[in-house]
């Protein structure tokens, strides 16, 4: 797990500002196949939001806590039901984020 100074997590936080979440968690919660279309997305976007709808069972925070402790995923930030969550791409060519981050 790469760990992000602060440098790059407010460079990272100021990527996601205007990006609408892609992602929701429900009733559902978080399951594998959650998991792995979030993985899917990174690998192409490299950053993404998620929102955690009220009717949930989970909260944001739970949702970070278990990305967190389970997946190679980082969580850039929390604010209210919205997580921005940061993985550099397994594929070069989508690496844009990433090697601007590299050089903060």
């Amino acid at each position: 797990m790469n760990l992000l100074n602060g440098k790059q997590k407010k460079f990272l936080k100021a990527k996601a500002h205007n990006m609408k979440p892609i992602f929701q968690v429900g009733k559902e919660g978080i399951s594998d196949k959650w998991v792995e279309q979030i993985r899917y997305a990174l690998d192409k976007r490299e950053l993404v939001k998620v929102n955690v709808l009220q009717g949930s069972d989970f909260e944001a925070s739970d949702v970070s806590d278990y990305l967190t402790e389970n997946t190679d995923i980082v969580v850039v930030q929390v604010i209210g039901h919205v997580l921005v969550l940061y993985r550099q791409s397994s594929k070069i060519e989508k690496r844009e984020i990433s090697v601007e981050l590299q050089s903060l």
